[in-house]
């Protein structure tokens, strides 16, 4: 396996990101869209369901690339708990940012502004500080669940894609009525961002940031420091295009192609 830190891979992750990020905005931001245009066709458990199977698809998929982050909250965690370079930091939450605002353009191009855009917000009669304590309560567990799968099988294994997809279901299962259940800055930026509708838009990013700062502590207490495999699972690993099967004999090779 190539070295996480070679920067002549570094796009393949970033391009990883942002079509990540926006096929989980299609979906997260596009569910309740389609409702509006469709009259209702997609109740809320749909609606919150639906982001959960992507996340857990593009786990799957794409998961060894970039370590599928999807989600400022979930970069900042990493870097903060050591499991990822803080130079890379900017170009994953940057590349987010994209993937979601690109999502929100191509959904207000096909439907045009209704249902807010898919934008999270508290629900009626929910105060923002309510929205906030409640986004930074679901954060914590999907961060929690995200560095505790990480450090065991690699966040790219069948057992991270089916807890955090589950956990992203059970969490808006409950409180998307709330909230919104948003748990991603980058998901809840981009329809603010195209449509215009700046209702609390702090509370999506303050209440994630700061529940996934708390799972950073409580993966402190539970495992002490990283390990190894929490690394290569928030950094990613990409297949060497000439591996040890393939080269010559006596071509040697680095400790990263065992």
């Amino acid at each position: 396996m190539l070295d996480p830190h070679i920067s002549s891979h570094e796009w393949r992750r970033l391009f990883s990101e942002v079509l990540g990020t926006f096929l989980l905005v299609v979906v997260a931001a596009g569910a309740p869209v389609v409702d509006a245009v469709s009259h209702g066709q997609v109740p809320l458990d749909a609606q919150v369901v639906a982001p959960a199977l992507m996340v857990m698809a593009i786990i799957y998929f794409m998961g060894m690339v970039s370590g599928a982050h999807l989600n400022p909250a979930v970069t900042l965690s990493f870097a903060v708990r050591g499991n990822f370079p803080w130079s890379r930091v900017p170009g994953y939450v940057l590349a987010q940012f994209v993937g979601a605002t690109a999502a929100s353009l191509l959904l207000r191009a096909l439907f045009g502004t209704v249902g807010h855009l898919g934008a999270t917000l508290p629900g009626p009669g929910i105060s923002s500080g309510t929205a906030l304590v409640i986004e930074a309560l679901l954060t914590l567990g999907l961060v929690s669940v995200i560095l505790g799968t990480a450090s065991g099988a690699r966040n790219v294994g069948a057992n991270a894609a089916l807890a955090v997809g589950g956990y992203i279901a059970l969490a808006g299962l409950w409180a998307a009525p709330i909230s919104g259940a948003s748990m991603n800055p980058a998901r809840s930026f981009g329809p603010v961002l195209v449509s215009g509708d700046w209702t609390s838009w702090w509370v999506y990013f303050a209440g994630p940031i700061a529940g996934g700062l708390l799972a950073v502590g409580i993966a402190w207490i539970l495992r002490g420091p990283p390990s190894l495999a929490a690394n290569v699972a928030a950094q990613g690993e990409i297949p060497d295009d000439n591996p040890p099967e393939t080269r010559a004999p006596g071509s040697g090779g680095s400790s990263h192609d065992q």
